[in-house]
């Protein structure tokens, strides 16, 4: 890896690290040795920047309400962010929490959470404003034209490609957790749960071709990961692929990686270990490449009864 001289501004803050350089390097000059990042030649951060919230599009329902979709993107290829609902991390106007999620994970991540609004919202906009490293960041949702979406241009968003061909009938996966959405758990000891999923086999599977705007990989698969609560204080066995574009390794967007294969079952069991206690949403999620579905399970986890028997 290769540290940029004159980026880092304070310990631990805004050093700007590129995870990949290009094969040929050339030249040195002055002790400074120069290199070329994959990514069109701009630099790329592990860590210390900032969370740019998005507003994705919209959509509207048979009933007439309308669906607002947000994402993001962590400018950093590393570093994940638990920010709870509150200041840092809010939507208005209305209830500041509308379901967004409070652990974020690098990159682009599209489509994350949708919000319902009545068919006479009109020309209102609905924000949502993160502040991540010092920098408060928003995106304003509205009901403008150029921003209405299909299943069309959710396909092109995640795979890069316009959609023909057998596509044009693809369906999102469905996906169902077992049993309660509400579940209790103690720290340390692992919780099971299990999602059953299918798909229409459209599109068909296709592995990873890797790099920014080079698109997923094609075909179903599905992936337990924590949406809300501390992300790094819990645990899945077994280890689930990352959810989000990481060109390196185990991901979607790593080249060549191409989706497990489906259980006869269509079942995808995890144990979910916790180490502190407190209020979790885990999410089920399922995608094809160029539509998805998820389910939340909410984990009240409480602290193991040696720590409880400590306490005063």
């Amino acid at each position: 890896m290769v540290t940029l001289p004159g980026i880092r501004s304070a310990p631990g803050k805004y050093s700007a690290t590129w995870r990949r350089v290009a094969p040929a390097l050339v030249i040195a000059a002055a002790c400074a040795a120069a290199a070329a990042p994959e990514a069109g030649g701009q630099i790329q951060y592990l860590r210390g920047q900032n969370i740019a919230p998005s507003f994705d599009g919209w959509m509207p329902n048979p009933d007439g309400t309308i669906e607002l979709l947000f994402g993001y993107m962590n400018r950093n290829f590393e570093e994940h962010f638990y920010i709870p609902v509150g200041p840092n991390n809010m939507l208005e106007p209305g209830r500041p929490d509308q379901g967004q999620p409070t652990y974020f994970f690098p990159r682009r991540n599209m489509h994350v959470f949708r919000v319902t609004v009545p068919r006479d919202v009109g020309k209102k906009e609905l924000v949502w404003t993160i502040t991540s490293n010092g920098k408060t960041e928003r995106a304003y949702a509205s009901l403008k034209p150029e921003f209405i979406l299909d299943a069309r241009g959710i396909y092109r968003q995640y795979t890069g490609f316009d959609v023909q061909g057998q596509v044009e009938n693809n369906k999102p996966p469905v996906i169902l957790v077992d049993g309660a959405l509400q579940r209790t758990a103690v720290v340390g000891v692992p919780l099971p749960l299990t999602a059953t999923a299918s798909d229409d086999g459209i599109p068909s599977t296709t592995p990873g071709r890797g790099g920014p705007f080079q698109g997923t990989a094609l075909g179903l698969r599905v992936a337990w990961h924590v949406y809300r609560g501390p992300g790094e204080t819990v645990s899945f066995d077994p280890q689930q692929f990352k959810v989000y574009p990481d060109f390196l390794e185990g991901s979607p967007w790593t080249p060549g990686w191409t989706p497990p294969k489906i259980p006869a079952d269509g079942r995808f069991p995890v144990r979910v270990t916790f180490s502190v206690p407190g209020i979790f949403v885990i999410r089920a999620l399922a995608n094809d490449g160029g539509a998805d579905s998820f389910q939340d399970v909410t984990v009240t986890v409480s602290p193991a009864a040696s720590d409880s028997a400590r306490r005063p």
